[in-house]
């Protein structure tokens, strides 16, 4: 379990509206988890790597991805963190609209944790987030953060 300190979660996503829905579920839910956003799939990358004004951003403990980014795909992002020795330890949760069987498939064969199409109503919408959220901080065991891929810290 994870309850010994906050996870740090790393949200990449566009829509203001999903943002805010995102922040009221973490924020109902666990107030200790930090919830940190970024806009685009480049803004995404830039953090992960401590660049481009995020040399201070914590190392996120989960990833809820959003597939359609500007500037650079969901898609793409996860194939970088999953390419990354660094960083593909990092668990990363597929948040979209889609629904497409293609979609499900290339996030899956990219290693995606796992895949969360977002629900269209406001209180389901909520829901799953506080789901996604009580899975990764009661249930899963994290990589402690920080450590490097070679076990040591």
């Amino acid at each position: 379990m994870n309850e010994g300190r906050p996870i740090e979660v790393l949200l990449v996503e566009d829509d203001q509206g999903d943002i805010l829905l995102t922040k009221e579920a973490f924020d109902f839910n666990k107030v200790r988890n930090r919830l940190n956003v970024v806009n685009d799939g480049e803004q995404a990358m830039a953090y992960l790597r401590n660049e481009d004004g995020y040399t201070d951003a914590p190392r996120p403990d989960l990833i809820l991805l959003d597939l359609n980014l500007p500037r650079m795909s969901g898609m793409e992002v996860l194939a970088e963190v999953k390419a990354d020795v660094g960083l593909r330890t990092i668990p990363v949760v597929i948040l979209t609209t889609s629904e497409a069987e293609e979609d499900i498939l290339h996030s899956y064969r990219l290693h995606a944790n796992a895949y969360v199409s977002k629900p269209v109503d406001f209180e389901q919408f909520i829901r799953v987030v506080r789901q996604i959220d009580d899975f990764f901080v009661t249930v899963v065991k994290l990589p402690v953060q920080g450590q490097r891929p070679d076990g040591r810290t």
